[in-house]
């Protein structure tokens, strides 16, 4: 992939092996576009799930299992918000927002975090089909942003030191765009060790924290600028930087309707026809694309 095709929907993942440090950068275009298309949130709200479906890339682009999936959940309570899910498998992304219409109304444009959410839990979901593995880490939803409270996640759960940057705006068509920075220190090498072994004050990683939080919102959210040009940009007087294949991101949701009656088949035929109208039409709504799915059985399925 060339730096023509390193500008919008894609991740790009960097490793600095004399500083044992990797990272992530990632920008989105046309595929927030197209997921927040749907679900017609107030401004408030649409930069919220950008800035979540911006980190949801950056994070599932650490799986090495390509069937592995990456799910972020933000549960709280007295908030105007009271879930915010995003997903990513594969390089397609999901998210949506469960709010209240009046409190988020009433909160304005600029409202806090906190204000959006109350109390609460940040939870992190690493699955990977391959090695049948999945790991689960939960910490209380603090700072002043996501990115502070991923930042805070990586230090409480797994004691890695480090550093995510989140930016998104609206471009010139009115379209959202967003980008980000994820960089981790490794002090036992690229793939890291057990979590005991990590130090949070390593010189190599205040050396790569201090570059990487040079990077300005704007280079993030410019669709002209190649993500490995950013990376030059920040660590060009390095001994080696790597950058490996990028992945390309896109929108996806997995409630096609095939799938959705294959999964109300297994109800109960007394479930079913609980469900189902008079002539035999069961809706099911997808939270994630806003989408409803007619499903008809016929009556005697039902029974």
């Amino acid at each position: 992939m060339t730096s023509d095709n390193l500008t919008l929907d894609v991740a790009l993942s960097v490793v600095i092996p004399e500083r044992h440090a990797r990272g992530r950068a990632a920008r989105l275009g046309p595929a927030l576009a197209s997921i927040l298309a749907n679900h017609k949130y107030p401004p408030v709200l649409e930069k919220l799930l950008a800035e979540a479906l911006v980190l949801t890339a950056l994070l599932g682009s650490l799986l090495k299992d390509p069937g592995g999936q990456l799910t972020i959940q933000a549960q709280t309570e007295g908030g105007a918000i009271d879930l915010l899910v995003c997903d990513y498998l594969g390089g397609e992304l999901r998210g949506y927002v469960r709010h209240d219409a009046e409190k988020i109304a009433d909160l304005g444009p600029n409202a806090s975090l906190k204000s959006l959410f109350g109390r609460g839990y940040l939870a992190i979901t690493f699955d990977q089909p391959a090695t049948d593995e999945r790991y689960q880490g939960i910490v209380p939803l603090e700072g002043d942003s996501l990115a502070e409270a991923a930042q805070s996640y990586f230090s409480q759960s797994e004691q890695i030191p480090s550093l995510i940057r989140l930016a998104v705006r609206r471009d010139e068509a009115g379209e959202w765009i967003g980008g980000g920075l994820l960089f981790q220190h490794l002090p036992e090498g690229e793939e890291g060790r057990e979590r005991l072994h990590t130090r949070l004050d390593h010189p190599d990683w205040d050396h790569v924290a201090a570059l990487a939080g040079t990077i300005r919102p704007e280079e993030l959210t410019d669709p002209a600028l190649p993500l490995d040009t950013i990376v030059w940009r920040l660590f060009h007087e390095e001994a080696e930087v790597r950058t490996l294949a990028p992945v390309a991101l896109s929108r996806g949701c997995r409630c096609d309707p095939d799938y959705v009656r294959s999964v109300i088949a297994r109800f109960p035929a007394e479930d079913r026809a609980e469900m189902a109208d008079e002539s035999g039409l069961i809706k099911v709504d997808c939270a994630f694309c806003a989408t409803s799915f007619p499903i008809h059985f016929d009556r005697a399925d039902l029974c």
